[in-house]
């Protein structure tokens, strides 16, 4: 990991007032110092941003196209380092990171690519007599710059999805991520501006900034700016379209996620997604399982069969190959995991497993009543909750009844039923006989309801930062 220190802002790297431990979640020791920014840097970037934003609107697509294949090529050549830093800023296991990055290559490659899809298309304006005689047409244009606020469990990733969309599509960006993961994200971005001035192009196109609250607003509030792309909690998300508004703010948020099994279904393949679905990267994602909402008649097998595959499930040392659920991001998250946990057990629900060891492992609760976090809202840690209904139907009723709406699953044999998951489920993404967490970069990624606003994947975040421009001509005689 070698690039300059302070953060890069306008055509240089300034020196910060300050810097922050990063922490290795699993033993609490010190990965780096990072430097931490303010307001005032965050002013001086969007200065800079708004004063390259014609410039960068500008650049020709091959240019564009240019750079995000060059740093494609040299996040490639830093693949296993980029991996490692993960690891331990994150303390994600090291199976997950190594599918960040591989995440990561594809949102730049297919970022590079959708670069030469960029257009518009003719508009055929003598539907009325008054058109007869009109040129009619409308293209793309870049709509501004860009602030993208990233979440800590997917740092390069989300910096990706965020960066890459948006110089494609000819904005500048000022990137933001977590205040416990900077690091891959600061490289990410040092190899862009290097790919920039090679190219000729300015480095200001992208910056970063680090901070906290108050620097997120200056960013978000600045009316000069043309759209936020943030991704964090729902809280958080509220906030910043309230505060932001009218920019234009996309906003991938969180979710509960529901597993649906029917009484058709394979009941070995459904325990294997609820074991891999429910438990990467540690519970740590917006996708991840958290409701198991099982037929009645399947239940007690889906609980055995459950309850035989969980001790295989290794904890530890996220930097083993074999671990699969390690520790939390800080000891506040898993304190207010474990105290979820409590509430539902206290409230009349089960633990029918709970992995023993000093890191939170894997954990199964039964039966918790609505009203509760551990059901209602997104937990973000190694635990799932299991429910049993009557019938396929009032399965499917149970998955919209939260105020969440990203992913659902749903396990069948019945094509009928997979069709009706797909028109009656209120989410962004319906998968059938998978993981609800299996998501595809090259599709539309969002949700609805409190799961966000806007889409994501490169052709999509594209689309989502530009605006069309009408064009109308009337051929002189």
């Amino acid at each position: 990991m070698k690039f300059p220190a302070g953060l890069p802002i306008g055509e240089a790297w300034i020196e910060t007032p300050a810097t922050a431990p990063v922490i290795f979640p699993y033993d609490g020791s010190t990965v780096a110092d990072a430097p931490v920014g303010d307001v005032e840097l965050a002013r001086t970037a969007l200065d800079n941003a708004l004063s390259v934003r014609e410039t960068v609107g500008r650049l020709p697509s091959y240019l564009r196209r240019k750079v995000l294949q060059s740093v494609h090529s040299a996040v490639l050549a830093a693949r296993n380092e980029f991996v490692d830093l993960l690891v331990l800023e994150t303390g994600k296991p090291l199976v997950d990171c190594r599918v960040e990055i591989d995440r990561t290559l594809l949102t730049l490659e297919t970022s590079a690519e959708e670069v030469a899809r960029l257009h518009g298309e003719t508009v055929p304006l003598d539907l009325l007599p008054s058109g007869e005689g009109l040129q009619g047409f409308w293209v793309r244009k870049p709509i501004g710059v860009v602030v993208g606020i990233t979440g800590f469990n997917y740092p390069l990733l989300l910096a990706a999805h965020k960066i890459a969309p948006a110089f494609a599509a000819g904005c500048p960006i000022i990137v933001k991520p977590a205040p416990q993961t900077p690091l891959a994200t600061l490289w990410l971005v040092h190899h862009m501006r290097s790919a920039l001035a090679d190219a000729g192009a300015p480095e200001s196109a992208v910056q970063l900034v680090t901070g906290g609250a108050d620097v997120g607003a200056t960013l978000t509030t600045d009316g000069r700016i043309g759209a936020v792309s943030f991704t964090g909690s729902a809280a958080v998300g509220h906030r910043i379209a309230r505060d932001a508004a009218p920019t234009k703010v996309l906003l991938e948020l969180g979710s509960n996620s529901a597993l649906v099994v029917a009484e058709d279904a394979d009941l070995d393949a459904a325990v294997d997604a609820i074991v891999r679905g429910g438990y990467y990267a540690s519970g740590q994602a917006c996708i991840s399982v958290q409701r198991v909402i099982a037929v009645e008649s399947v239940r007690q097998a889906l609980l055995e069969k459950l309850g035989a595959r969980l001790p295989t499930v290794v904890v530890g040392d996220p930097r083993d190959p074999d671990t699969r659920v390690s520790a939390l991001i800080n000891p506040a998250s898993t304190d207010r995991v474990r105290e979820w946990v409590g509430d539902a057990v206290h409230a009349g629900g089960s633990i029918a497993y709970d992995a023993p060891g000093d890191v939170l492992g894997p954990i199964v609760l039964t039966d918790v009543p609505d009203g509760l976090p551990a059901w209602d809202e997104e937990i973000f840690g190694p635990v799932i909750a299991v429910r049993s209904v009557p019938d396929i139907d009032s399965a499917l009723r149970a998955v919209n009844e939260t105020r969440y709406g990203l992913h659902a699953s749903v396990f069948t044999s019945s094509l009928d039923t997979a069709f009706a998951a797909i028109d009656r489920l209120e989410v962004g993404g319906v998968v059938i006989n998978d993981v609800p967490g299996f998501r595809s970069d090259v599709m539309p990624y969002g949700g609805v309801k409190d799961s966000g606003t806007g889409r994501e994947g490169p052709r999509f975040a594209i689309e989502e930062l530009t605006t069309t421009r009408m064009a109308i001509i009337r051929p002189r005689p």
